[in-house]
């Protein structure tokens, strides 16, 4: 990548960054001269100071609520991967199986969390389900459709020279699917952290959705936004992960839309 290129590529950041920097202005502003209570709006300023303050407690709770993201995550990854892959080899299975992946989906994760609680108790699994039912369904969906997207003159110029299903789902659906596949796995990982924190609220000893829960009703409306801040940058920091993933899995991808 030339410096041009890198330059160009940083310079698409530059409008949010203004926007964000505008925003907090005016909100710091505006709490100065209306005089709003902490409690109900505290600045950005104190919002920060709060944090920095508490940095080693909220840094115990976010390293729990990571861990329990990528578990989850991990999970989800590996069950939507051997499903795409049965049902792309398998017609009947897609009929069976992708209305019910669809229907999950439904399925509203406010009522589902409790009972996760109720039935696998306060460990980590019904948080790593809970992970796993929200994240599941686009990556999920993802690889299906990337498969399904293949180029067919490939697919059959393969198997004339002999080739078997197996090598033609390796040599040609399969990196044909990886683009769509990168696509929903960065929609999947911000998922996955809104689905832990949303799963520690429910039910849990550590994390920053229970941090969160006790700040809240502690009237401590900066240190939750503290706790928010810090749920934001790990979103951010795993959706990056996923192109440098991108660059070493599936190289030709970003070459391409380059």
């Amino acid at each position: 990548m030339t410096t041009s290129q890198r330059t160009e590529r940083w310079g698409r950041f530059v409008p949010a960054l203004v926007v964000v920097a505008a925003l907090l202005v005016v909100w710091q502003v505006y709490v100065d001269v209306a005089g709003v209570r902490p409690q109900i709006l505290p600045s950005p300023g104190r919002v920060v100071s709060q944090g920095w303050s508490q940095r080693d407690v909220i840094a115990g709770h976010a390293w729990s609520t990571l861990k329990v993201t990528l578990l989850g995550f991990a999970l989800s990854l590996v069950v939507a991967w051997i499903l795409a892959v049965l049902v792309d080899f398998s017609p009947w299975l897609r009929r069976a199986l992708v209305p019910l992946f669809v229907v999950s989906q439904t399925l509203p994760i406010i009522a589902i969390a409790p009972l996760m609680i109720i039935w696998f108790g306060f460990g980590i699994l019904p948080k790593l389900l809970v992970i796993a039912l929200v994240t599941f369904f686009p990556m999920a969906l993802g690889l299906i459709e990337g498969f399904g997207s293949a180029d067919r003159d490939a697919g059959r110029l393969l198997r004339s020279m002999g080739a078997s299903n197996t090598q033609v789902f390796r040599y040609v659906r399969l990196p044909s699917a990886m683009p769509r596949f990168f696509t929903s796995l960065r929609i999947g990982i911000t998922y996955a952290v809104v689905g832990a924190v949303f799963s520690e609220y429910v039910g849990a000893t550590s994390g920053l959705g229970i941090y969160m829960s006790q700040q809240k009703n502690s009237f401590r409306t900066d240190l939750v936004l503290a706790a928010v801040v810090v749920t934001a940058v790990i979103s951010v920091a795993l959706f990056l992960l996923t192109y440098l993933a991108e660059r070493l899995v599936a190289p030709w991808v970003r070459a391409d839309a380059s």
